[in-house]
């Protein structure tokens, strides 16, 4: 649908644009990044036909782009540029009107059934057909883009060029226009924007080109593309990648200058607090987590940690809502909030401080016999019901982490719980096996980002040795407070 070969030019005599060189499939939602200054809109005008190139050529659907009269290129071709102009007392509608100028024949271009039907349709898709009658210049500057992107859409263009569309736009509506255009690419409409947001040209383009100081740095897939060192050259920012949480698409956060405490955080028992029902640590920063708890599962950023008991007998349905109404009541801020929930007593619970060079971890264990399974025997009877964990492990490190650290910490401290669960000689009562862990177990990493750096967490690690001794140790503490409450061994 378009080709690009070779590519220079500029504004005068001077090039901005060096040699560039790519084709765009028809279909194909295709983003053009880069810093400003890089060359981005200049290419979009050279591929529009608003400049002549001082070298290559542009090619639509096979023809050079100089070949085809202005009206001819605008039955191609739509463009919408980063700023239009709004100084006309032209309402909405007429201004989307002019959108079919390129489509009207004859001396005095007859307005006809099909250029109305585009009109409204370009209007609907984009949300402005509630103020079709009001001026343009009564309009926001948002409703001013979504005004003259209907009017790019009346033209019925094979190839909608656009700069920045999201400019100017409030959050849904950025979503619902790349929402229109990835719908209308479906449909074999071509699209070219640039974007200013590198997470929004992932999660929506299909190919994307990288620019730097007006020659092409990449081009590829957003997967290609959306590399850490990739945008740290072109950029000069430190970034960090990490995908979405819902689709296959790579996300890019900025890391911003990190202002370090003076005083060093040391997580440890003087941060922990009983309070009858429950057990709380609160940390004096939030510190990067992943957890299993009822509440504030998954990776986060938390400062306090809450170990819930519960009756042995707790069975609600709906345990998310009834545990979020206890830790609310009880003054906990559940964005900040890892929750769990045992039928052991906080009385009962163990902690250790483990230290293995530059290795620091404090592990708090709640840990019961009940309910303890033997995970390689299947149990087809045994009916999941998320109810309150027998064992829940709290693993705390004053150090910075890897995510692949992360991980591998958890690793580690559930064999060392399930190395507990076999030195106290605890079986899964329905195999007569040695029991692997209990049925609704909880586990927390939670880690200061501040100190020493750990890639790795693994058994053999200072780190993973910390962990594994701090773990076995609290939950065989645990375990051994518990079967004395209920007159065991």
């Amino acid at each position: 649908m378009l080709q690009v070969n070779e590519l220079s030019g500029g504004y005068g005599s001077g090039l901005i644009v060096r040699g560039v060189s790519f084709s765009v499939k028809q279909g194909e939602l295709f983003g053009i990044l880069g810093p400003n200054g890089s060359g981005k809109s200049t290419l979009l005008n050279m591929i529009s036909g608003l400049i002549k190139p001082a070298a290559g050529e542009v090619l639509i659907k096979g023809r050079p782009i100089d070949s085809y009269s202005p009206k001819e290129l605008a039955r191609i071709i739509a463009v919408l540029p980063q700023m239009t102009s709004s100084q006309f007392a032209y309402t909405v509608k007429e201004t989307v009107s002019l959108g079919r100028y390129a489509h009207q024949t004859g001396f005095f271009k007859s307005w006809t059934e099909r250029d109305e039907e585009m009109v409204q349709e370009a209007m609907q898709r984009t949300g402005t057909a509630a103020f079709s009658e009001k001026p343009l210049s009564a309009l926001s500057g948002g409703e001013r883009q979504r005004v003259f992107l209907a009017q790019a859409l009346a033209q019925e263009p094979e190839i909608l060029l656009l700069d920045e569309p999201t400019n100017h736009l409030d959050l849904p509506f950025q979503k619902d226009l790349l929402d229109l255009l990835k719908r209308m690419t479906a449909d074999g409409l071509t699209v070219v924007s640039i974007f200013h947001d590198l997470n929004l040209s992932s999660l929506y383009c299909d190919r994307l080109l990288l620019m730097n100081k007006g020659r092409i740095h990449a081009l590829g897939q957003p997967t290609d593309l959306m590399v850490e060192q990739e945008i740290r050259d072109v950029y000069s920012t430190e970034v960090q990648k990490q995908p979405h949480p819902e689709v296959p698409k790579p996300q890019i956060s900025i890391l911003p200058e990190r202002v370090l405490s003076k005083e060093a955080v040391d997580i440890d028992a003087h941060l922990l607090e009983h309070h009858g029902g429950h057990l709380v640590l609160r940390s004096p920063i939030p510190l990067k987590s992943l957890s299993s708890g009822v509440i504030g599962a998954g990776w986060g950023w938390r400062n306090t940690f809450v170990n819930r008991h519960v009756d042995k007998h707790y069975n609600i349905d709906n345990y998310e809502q009834e545990a979020a109404a206890y830790f609310t009541q009880n003054g906990f801020n559940l964005q900040e909030t890892v929750g769990m929930m045992t039928a052991v007593y906080m009385e009962d619970a163990d902690w250790r401080k483990e230290v293995q060079e530059d290795a620091s971890v404090f592990a708090v264990a709640t840990a019961g016999a009940g309910n303890a399974v033997d995970v390689t025997h299947p149990r087809s009877s045994w009916k999941q019901h998320p109810a309150p964990g027998t064992i829940n492990i709290w693993v705390f490190v004053n150090g910075k982490l890897s995510e692949e650290a992360f991980v591998q910490g958890i690793m580690t401290a559930t064999e060392a719980k399930t190395k507990a669960l076999a030195d106290r000689g605890v079986l899964d009562v329905n195999t007569g096996t040695t029991a692997t862990g209990t049925s609704t177990d909880s586990i927390l990493i939670a880690a200061t980002q501040n100190g020493s750096y750990h890639q790795f967490a693994g058994s053999v690690t200072p780190l993973g040795i910390a962990i594994g001794r701090a773990v076995y140790q609290s939950v065989t503490a645990s375990l051994e407070k518990t079967a004395r409450r209920k007159g065991g061994l």
